[in-house]
C-alpha cells in the first residue's frame, strides 16, 4: 500500500511542502494560518501507531510549524487538534489563533464562515510558510 492523501484533505488544503515525515498543508479557510501535518505513511490513523523514531520526527516537524507560526504571526494562542472522526487518515491541525478571528475564543470547527484567501494571498502565505518551515526544520536537523 502506498501513501495517498485523503480526498477531503486534498479538497480543503493547498500543499506547502514536505518534511522528512509529513506532508505540510495549508487549510483554505482564511480564519488564520491553519497548517495540517499528515505523516506520509499509508493507512495510518493514530499517532501512537508510528514507530518511536517517527513519533520523535513528528514532534520535530510539529515544533517547526508552531515556532514558525509564532515568529511570523505572533498569535494569541496556538491550537493543536487531531480529531479524525470525518477523515480517518492521521492529520494534525496546527492553528494560529487571534482574538480577532471569527471563531475566537471557541474552536474553529463549525464556527467559521467558510471565507477563503485570494489566490495571491494563498500564494504569498504558501511561500512564506515553506521558507520558514525549511529553515526551522534544517535548524532542528543540524542540532544534536
Amino acid at each position: 500500500m502506498t501513501f495517498q492523501l485523503h480526498p477531503q484533505l486534498q479538497a480543503d488544503t493547498d500543499v506547502i511542502g514536505e518534511f522528512p515525515l509529513c506532508l505540510a498543508l495549508l487549510h483554505k479557510e482564511a480564519i488564520g494560518p491553519w497548517v495540517i501535518l499528515v505523516p506520509k505513511v499509508a493507512g495510518l490513523q493514530e499517532l501512537h501507531h508510528l514507530p518511536m523514531g517517527d513519533q520523535q520526527q513528528f514532534l520535530i516537524e510539529s515544533q517547526s510549524v508552531f515556532e514558525s507560526l509564532e515568529q511570523l504571526f505572533q498569535p494569541k494562542k496556538l491550537n493543536l487538534g487531531a480529531l479524525g472522526n470525518m477523515v480517518p487518515q492521521l492529520h494534525l491541525h496546527h492553528i494560529a489563533r487571534f482574538e480577532t478571528d471569527v471563531a475566537w475564543p471557541g474552536p474553529v470547527w463549525g464556527n467559521t464562515q467558510g471565507i477563503q484567501r485570494t489566490p495571491q494571498e494563498t500564494k504569498t502565505l504558501l511561500q512564506t510558510l515553506a521558507q520558514a518551515f525549511q529553515q526551522k526544520c534544517s535548524e532542528f536537523m543540524s542540532t544534536d
